[in-house]
């Protein structure tokens, strides 16, 4: 009898915050997306995926509940080739539900229809999983809400990890598009590596207080976080890892001088 690596209920998956970048990470091939490709070959296979990508704001939590999610190209001025990219994994309406239900607070409503995976999402996962044989939901990023409810929504889905469920948080710990330059090889800002290394150090330290609430007090942090839609994901993937958890820097390089792809693995 043939065996299969999947995950049991007895080993707790890691958990994942990549940095995703421009879309065209999408349909490249270098150093960042080798990363990916090796993730998905060494992880623990899992059950399911739960992502968190900065590209779905809402007022409200919500957790795509449809069988079969659309693949979003939510962008503009690229390449036809990746507005052809398909992304057709199966959702879990099951999965949804358990998450619904485990959350009393804040209450998680169940999306039938206006979202599906955004570029946050299938960017990443058609790399590490590209064969889509693997169930994703995603789940919506409250703008209403403050700083801190992101981290403690973190927490309270960390038990999935030990259910075979991969969280998964994709944004950038800098993303300032206004300060971005497509130069093969552009400059990096002074800032953005400044703030990208206090953001490892403060993991590193597991100081998760200061990455909560002192990101935006530096001139740097202000520069490199100018909306906060990108640095949330990060604090879901903080809340949801464990003391236990070993820390691994997967990638650090910053790209089109303003956007840091830091990715991290606790677990």
């Amino acid at each position: 009898m043939n065996q299969t690596t999947s995950t049991s209920a007895s080993q707790r998956m890691p958990t994942l915050f990549i940095g995703h970048g421009s879309p065209m990470n999408a349909i490249e091939k270098n150093d960042y997306t080798a990363m990916l490709e090796n993730l998905g070959r060494t992880l623990p296979r899992p059950q399911a995926i739960l992502m968190i990508s900065a590209h779905w704001m809402t007022r409200g939590t919500g957790v795509t509940h449809m069988a079969s999610p659309k693949t979003i190209h939510d962008f503009g001025g690229f390449p036809d080739e990746l507005f052809a990219v398909q992304y057709p994994a199966a959702g879990s309406p099951q999965l949804a539900e358990k998450i619904q239900a485990s959350v009393s607070s804040p209450e998680i409503l169940l999306d039938e229809e206006q979202w599906g995976l955004d570029h946050g999402a299938w960017s990443v996962l058609r790399h590490m999983y590209p064969k889509a044989d693997i169930p994703v939901v995603q789940l919506s990023l409250d703008m209403s809400k403050p700083i801190e409810f992101h981290y403690e929504l973190g927490q309270k889905l960390s038990a999935l990890r030990d259910q075979g469920i991969l969280i998964l948080g994709s944004g950038n710990v800098v993303h300032n598009l206004r300060r971005i330059s497509w130069e093969t090889k552009a400059p990096v800002q002074s800032w953005a590596k400044e703030f990208d290394q206090w953001v490892k150090e403060k993991i590193d330290a597991r100081d998760f207080q200061a990455l909560i609430h002192d990101a935006t007090k530096s001139e740097a942090g202000k520069l490199s976080i100018p909306t906060p839609d990108h640095y949330y994901p990060l604090l879901y993937i903080l809340g949801a890892s464990k003391p236990e958890d070993k820390i691994k820097h997967i990638f650090d390089e910053i790209q089109n001088s303003s956007i840091a792809m830091r990715s991290i693995q606790f677990g």
